[in-house]
């Protein structure tokens, strides 16, 4: 199982390269970007690609609505060469809070909006051209970005409908805020069934948690149950924590000492998760420590598990 780090709140542009950079020397086996209403994140990749070696770089997610799936064929083929192959495009619905209300877009039936999209984007991706005509998209072109391999498609999916579609036309899942329990009997059972039937390889699943070593972790869930309410206004988020029969987003946060944060993460890997996606969270009064405590409990699983 590959360790991977999510990059959040960093500032800057150059910031956030230098923090690519120092994640990269820490040994991070991959470095996660979200993308909302800051930077772009695939043009900081394609900068960060000229200053790193060798660590994946992914996206989790881009939204689909405001970007045409030829425009994003374009620009994530540019960025595969900018970085020598070492992109991974997440991509996803968002939110109907957001497409609908910052956006002004529609959100109805959008699992059968991301088949399209997805079909669309990966035709491009792998055969430099598409000819579709769907309900959604209806697209004859080809793209020519010469000497570039295609890289993976993951599709943010909690839902069984969206899973089953990301078996059948992506090349994995990314989640956040979904527990082990339900990874285990619903996001990876469901993925897998359907690439399957689908003749498709395993798939990929990527699982994004938020992560604090502490030695007071009952103060560290009460600020995480703080800090992460948000999430409770988002209905798939919702339904998630839910199915897990979690409370807040606190009772799916990895929390504890060392050891304890240490064996949560191999059972998420043993139930068949192959990449791990952490984020660190801040632990209240000792927020520099257990931030420090986190990363090089992270770093030295990196490349082991």
């Amino acid at each position: 199982m590959r360790i991977g780090i999510f990059l959040v709140g960093v500032g800057t542009v150059q910031r956030v390269l230098e923090r690519i950079i120092e994640a990269e020397e820490q040994g991070f086996d991959s470095i996660w970007f979200g993308q909302l209403f800051g930077p772009d994140v695939l043009t900081v990749m394609a900068m960060a690609g000229q200053r790193t070696q060798r660590v994946e770089l992914g996206t989790s997610v881009v939204p689909v609505h405001i970007r045409h799936p030829f425009f994003l064929a374009q620009q994530a083929l540019t960025v595969q060469g900018a970085t020598g192959g070492r992109l991974s495009l997440g991509i996803g619905p968002s939110h109907r809070v957001v497409v609908e209300g910052a956006w002004g877009l529609s959100y109805d039936r959008a699992t059968a909006f991301m088949r399209e999209y997805t079909t669309v984007l990966r035709s491009l991706v792998h055969e430099g051209r598409v000819n579709f005509q769907g309900e959604f998209f209806r697209v004859n072109a080809s793209v020519q970005v010469p000497e570039v391999s295609p890289m993976p498609i993951l599709v943010s999916a909690l839902g069984p409908l969206m899973l089953r579609m990301a078996g059948e036309v992506a090349d994995g899942t990314i989640t956040w805020m979904v527990g082990p329990r339900t990874l285990e009997k619903h996001v990876i059972p469901t993925i897998r069934r359907a690439a399957a039937a689908a003749g498709r390889p395993e798939p990929r699943i990527c699982a994004g948690f938020p992560v604090a070593v502490t030695d007071d972790p009952e103060t560290t869930r009460q600020r995480a149950a703080r800090a992460l309410q948000s999430y409770m206004e988002f209905p798939s988020y919702r339904r998630m924590l839910e199915m897990e029969g979690a409370e807040g987003p606190q009772d799916v946060s990895i929390i504890g000492n060392e050891a304890e944060v240490e064996r949560q993460i191999r059972a998420i890997r043993d139930m068949g998760v192959s990449d791990f996606l952490a984020a660190p969270m801040r632990a209240g009064d000792e927020d520099r420590e257990s931030l420090v405590r986190t990363r090089q409990l992270l770093t030295s699983l990196a490349g082991k598990l």
